[in-house]
């Protein structure tokens, strides 16, 4: 079977090759969200068309017409190559295209180039502690007093909410109306007055995520994106983005081939890893996977070029797969490593400064975030097999 794209796309991988050639050394490896080596890597991807690519140039991105295949070359050849693909995040990978759909010509033009820029980081104010699965449930309340929203209430899990400049956030502005339709979507700094931040700190032993206050905190009316109370639609294009980049193939490919050359020097019995059978024979499973999660993504993006191919369950499988994929293909670099597998911090015999472990426990996280595997399953059954609904169990009297 033939993959390939064309001789035409093949000349672009060759380009982007030459890229990666000439300037992957200054591809930082590691960092802090702000630090002044990711931020010039990010501002030269930008510059050669590799990061915010469509993002029209008035907005601080490339510019470039949409190619979903020159995308997806770019993606794995950045993985091939073991390089960073530029920042991320939430503001980049989901307020961003969002706003481009949904939001004012004033919003793209104040949010949109600092935020691909990296200079302006973002949180997500979702999860309640009521409102977790069931999100439409929120209780967070904004009234508004004048020309400004009043909001009050709490969120919990608030991915980088000590580190962010501002916050995209669901509250409830029409206490009276169903609970889907009575939702707004506003933006807002966290130096606000009136927000506290407690750091949650996890099983990773760092604070990813946060409990975050609102206590009578102002917020100018026209900080709000889409209309008054319909802010679900808003927010289920943000959720779409968020599952498409939890767990992408081609960052599964970077980390099983960081995986082959572990077991390469790891030993048991001075044999290397790689060449026992059992250890073989798992690397296959995790590798037959990352393949079948690839061509997932191929069936997607052929969706999106020919119209009239149908891949909605492979649209659904996308974030239950990548994330349980990767939970498992950490777990087998900490079972290659033996005892040194079960070390994690500040222990001189550390393999990848501890990210086989890190990650092992983030992604048990991940998991849960952007939608429990348990529910992804019910949307899939439901929605893309047409299954019975599962049960609403009454309540009591």
């Amino acid at each position: 079977m033939d993959l390939s794209f064309g001789p035409e796309y093949e000349v672009f991988r060759e380009e982007v090759r030459t890229f990666l050639k000439h300037n992957g050394d200054k591809s930082p490896r590691a960092g802090n969200l702000r630090g002044q080596e990711a931020l010039d890597w990010q501002k030269l991807l930008i510059e050669n068309g590799y990061a915010a690519r469509t993002i029209p140039q008035q907005y601080g991105g490339f510019g470039a017409e949409p190619n979903i295949i020159q995308s997806r070359i770019i993606a794995e050849e950045f993985s091939n190559a073991k390089v960073n693909a530029g920042l991320g995040g939430q503001g980049i990978s989901m307020l961003v295209p969002t706003l481009l759909e949904m939001g004012t010509e004033e919003q793209k033009q104040k949010f949109i180039r600092p935020t691909i820029a990296g200079e302006m980081i973002w949180c997500q104010g979702y999860s309640e502690p009521g409102a977790g699965s069931d999100l439409a449930s929120l209780s967070t309340a904004a009234a508004l007093d004048g020309d400004e929203w009043v909001v009050n209430g709490q969120k919990i899990w608030t991915s980088t909410a000590h580190l962010a400049d501002w916050i995209f956030c669901l509250v409830r502005t029409e206490p009276e109306a169903p609970k889907h339709k009575g939702i707004s979507f506003l933006l807002f700094e966290m130096d606000t007055p009136g927000i506290e931040i407690r750091p949650l700190v996890d099983m990773t032993g760092v604070a990813n995520f946060n409990e975050t206050f609102f206590t009578d905190v102002r917020v100018p009316k026209h900080q709000i994106v889409g209309e008054r109370g319909q802010g679900w639609q808003v927010a289920n294009a943000i959720l779409g983005h968020e599952r498409d980049t939890l767990a992408p193939s081609n960052t599964a490919q970077m980390r099983i081939n960081s995986l082959i050359d572990l077991m390469q020097s790891e030993t048991l019995d001075g044999v290397p890893l790689a060449e026992h059978p059992v250890y073989r024979d798992r690397l296959m499973q995790i590798q037959g996977r990352v393949m079948a999660m690839r061509f997932n993504e191929l069936r997607v993006l052929s969706s999106r070029l020919n119209k009239s191919q149908d891949a909605s369950i492979a649209r659904m499988i996308t974030k239950l797969q990548g994330t349980e994929l990767r939970h498992d293909l950490e777990g087998l670099a900490i079972d290659v490593m033996g005892e040194i597998g079960l070390s994690y911090e500040d222990n001189p015999h550390l393999r990848g400064a501890g990210s086989w472990q890190r990650e092992y426990m983030y992604f048990l996280g991940l998991i849960i975030g952007g939608g429990t595997s348990q529910i992804q399953k019910n949307i899939i059954s439901e929605r893309g097999l047409d299954m019975p609904r599962e049960p609403k169990i009454e309540k009591a009297r």
